[in-house]
């Protein structure tokens, strides 16, 4: 192959992130409502008729589908089907920093948008327990929690040891994720939602 060949097969290539499209993506929303004339955010419960993560707090989102045209839709969509509110009443929607879960296979788009709730809303039984609100004020003010999990590689059994430097004693990096774990009256927020979390009280706690 030429230098040309290659510089054009390179030159008009924008960079994505290296297997793209083996990972799933996931829209959610972090819900900001006003109540009692305080600013408040929504939180889910997740139905204990859930196989995965039954009871666990959470936002409303979900997964990217084909009709989707881009995470911020998928987190308005799921969030209009798990809450039983209209879409319009999903106002200003913002973009928080997204993540990568390399593990999980997952990317996950977290956003920001004000909700209407005095009209009501009516959460999905198949997919909501229950829902309360925590004043943002109050979230501000709390020092969550925060512990260490650690994942340890384990190569399969007919891996090529002899082929790499050390062979069975090579010293795999482990890898290291923080959680953090919030409390509020007898809820506690944990996991990728507290983290999610995490992330926007720190961006809005910024000066400026």
């Amino acid at each position: 192959m030429k230098m040309d060949q290659i510089i054009g097969k390179l030159e008009n290539r924008r960079a994505s992130l290296l297997h793209h499209d083996t990972f799933r993506q996931y829209g959610i929303l972090v819900p900001i409502t006003k109540k009692d004339e305080e600013l408040h955010i929504l939180f889910e419960v997740r139905s204990h008729k859930l196989r995965q993560q039954p009871g666990e707090i959470c936002f409303p989102g979900g997964k990217v589908e084909k009709e989707d045209k881009h995470p911020e839709e998928a987190a308005r969509r799921e969030t209009t089907e798990e809450l039983g509110i209209p879409f319009d009443r999903i106002g200003r929607v913002f973009p928080l920093d997204y993540m990568i879960q390399p593990i999980e296979g997952r990317i996950i788009y977290p956003f920001v948008g004000f909700i209407s709730i005095d009209k009501g809303i009516k959460p999905n039984e198949q997919e909501v327990e229950e829902i309360f609100t925590v004043p943002i004020r109050h979230l501000l003010e709390m020092n969550p929690d925060t512990f260490t999990v650690d994942f340890n590689p384990v190569p399969e059994e007919r891996f090529p040891f002899h082929l790499i430097p050390g062979g069975k004693n090579y010293p795999w990096q482990k890898r290291t994720i923080k959680e953090h774990f919030f409390y509020y009256e007898d809820y506690v927020i944990w996991g990728l939602t507290a983290n999610i979390l995490q992330n926007f009280l720190s961006i809005i706690r910024e000066d400026g």
